[in-house]
């Protein structure tokens, strides 16, 4: 079902991948990555030394016909945590890369598409500058709302921050609550409703938010473990996916959610979600301790099934991501992964049995 076609080092840690999808004639990906720093930095102010984190994120370009890999750009940063590629204001202007670190902010790239390179155009820090300590921002969403996009980033405080994107490349903070008692792991924008926005932290609950009041929708606490990842159905409205450290893939049906309508355990807890663009029942999932698996959603029933599993990689699996693409007269998708420790890229093509 899986053969590799390349294996790269990422020499830093790697824990995202993400391929730009506004443009199926490219392969373009970028992968971003965390590395804590082994040197302890002693503080001036006394208190306990800490290690830094640093990072990197690379820009690929993968050839479609060729099935070729080239590293087009490598960019120092701080340690990153999770990436989203925005889209083009217009047609005749570039797409972004958003990306969030361990210093809480929030970066944006803007990628020519004549030179094939990132260059960053925006730093926005979500902590008031009388923090004592910025929170690592972890998660990243993003809708279209007129003509700003509206961002949303999850931290390790708990909290959740609400930002606007205009075409100018100002950002804009429109607001930031405290949600979750430990790490705020995850959220993300209901694709149905612009009201609705999910988070998920490691205090095992699974939140839905209310935009227009401010208020909590509701609270749901099916999990055993912390919630790490959560899934606005593209196709299926009401669909709710999430995943935890529990090691359980769940859908839900946001209008009642006192129990799942499916479950599947995948032996590992589950880190990223991605439906394929072309055929969004089929979803890639990060199983960090195990490896990625193909899952496939019946809707009709509604039930998952594991349709495969990629074992390439020996350390957490963090990063994945479908291309956008597929080839004429060919039925094979195409995914990229990467893990941890073992700071490992793989390009792989993907047969789905019919």
């Amino acid at each position: 079902m899986f053969t590799t076609l390349h294996s790269e080092d990422t020499e830093y840690s790697a824990d995202s991948v993400e391929w730009l999808q506004d443009d199926l004639e490219t392969g373009v990906f970028a992968c971003g990555t965390y590395q804590l720093v082994q040197e302890e930095v002693e503080p001036e102010d006394g208190a306990s030394p800490k290690r830094p984190r640093k990072g990197r994120v690379y820009l690929y370009d993968f050839g479609k016909s060729s099935s070729s890999l080239e590293r087009l750009q490598g960019i120092e940063t701080a340690a990153i945590l999770d990436m989203k590629w925005l889209p083009a204001w217009s047609s005749d202007s570039n797409p972004y890369l958003a990306t969030v670190n361990s210093l809480g902010q929030l970066e944006i790239y803007e990628f020519l598409r004549g030179e094939k390179k990132l260059q960053k155009r925006t730093c926005f820090g979500l902590a008031e500058e009388t923090q004592e300590e910025s929170p690592l921002a972890l998660a990243v969403d993003w809708r279209k709302e007129e003509q700003n996009i509206q961002l949303a980033i999850s931290d390790s405080k708990g909290g959740l921050n609400l930002l606007k994107y205009s075409p100018q490349g100002e950002v804009i903070q429109e607001r930031s609550w405290s949600s979750h008692g430990f790490e705020a792991w995850t959220c993300a924008f209901d694709r149905w409703s612009e009201n609705l926005l999910y988070s998920g932290g490691d205090d095992m609950l699974l939140m839905a938010h209310d935009l227009r009041t401010e208020q909590r929708a509701w609270t749901n606490r099916a999990h055993m473990a912390g919630v790490t990842c959560l899934l606005s159905h593209p196709k299926h409205e009401n669909h709710l996916l999430t995943g935890s450290y529990d090691e359980q893939l769940r859908l839900f049906d946001t209008r009642s959610m006192k129990r799942t309508l499916s479950e599947l355990d995948l032996s590992g807890g589950i880190w990223r979600l991605k439906p394929h663009p072309a055929h969004p029942d089929l979803i890639l999932a990060a199983c960090m301790y195990t490896n990625f698996s193909v899952v496939q959603i019946n809707a009709n029933a509604p039930s998952l099934s594991l349709l495969g599993v990629y074992e390439e990689h020996k350390s957490i699996c963090y990063g994945a991501d479908w291309a956008p693409f597929q080839k004429k007269d060919d039925d094979s998708l195409t995914m990229a992964t990467c893990s941890f420790y073992d700071h490992k890229l793989c390009l792989s093509r993907v047969e789905i049995s019919k």
